[in-house]
């Protein structure tokens, strides 16, 4: 599955657009597969808690996603983390 990765998380993958395989197709799976290949990217979106940031936002085609929300495999999934700056 590609994902498109957005502003500093590209530090910590490498990159824009990523393959992922995610074990379930929800918000969830596509955040743990990432991680799993990119553990650089975990302070980014997760706080100390092991919860997604607040700041963070993931779409499904366009669309912003629940964590459980299931997707078909041919869907564009996006994630920004925080931005800064002004």
């Amino acid at each position: 599955m590609d994902v498109t990765v957005y502003g500093p998380l590209r530090s910590a993958t490498g990159g824009k657009r990523l393959e992922l395989s995610p074990a379930e197709q929800t918000v969830r799976g596509v955040l743990d597969a990432l991680l799993d290949e990119y553990p650089r990217a975990e302070s980014q979106l997760l706080d100390d808690e092991g919860a997604l940031r607040p700041s963070v936002r993931v779409t499904v085609d366009g669309e912003t996603a629940a964590m459980d929300e299931e997707y078909p495999p041919d869907a564009d999934v996006a994630i920004f983390p925080a931005m800064r700056g002004g």
